[in-house]
């Protein structure tokens, strides 16, 4: 299996884990947004939209630019292939170990069968 930056990833799955953040990088792929602007949409406090961009920031999802007092937001050099080929890893284990257990309960099944 390939090999993953663990602090990446983490940095990565914390900021998607919220649902704020997974709505502001929504937004962002529409288009470009003001702190302000994006405060305003989900109803936030812009201190508390700062936050949610600091971590999407510290993440590589999002880069910020301050031209005057405007911060502007966009999406950033950050693809999730990374992440997206760990979970792909993982839903073939499941997948594995998922066909294995079905086969255990049709033989199960094959063998009352055969009792009856």
């Amino acid at each position: 299996m390939v090999q993953y930056s663990q602090t990446r990833l983490d940095a990565s799955f914390a900021a998607l884990s919220d649902a704020t953040r997974r709505g502001v990088l929504e937004r962002l792929g529409r288009s470009d947004a003001s702190i302000t602007e994006l405060a305003d949409k989900f109803h936030m406090t812009l201190t508390g939209m700062k936050k949610h961009v600091g971590v999407l920031e510290q993440a590589g999802l999002v880069t910020t630019e301050k031209v005057g007092r405007v911060r502007t937001c966009r999406l950033g050099e950050l693809r999730l292939e990374d992440e997206a080929a760990w979970i792909a890893g993982h839903r073939r284990l499941w997948d594995a170990r998922f066909d294995g257990l079905d086969a255990v309960v049709d033989e199960l099944k094959r063998k009352e069968k055969s009792d009856e």
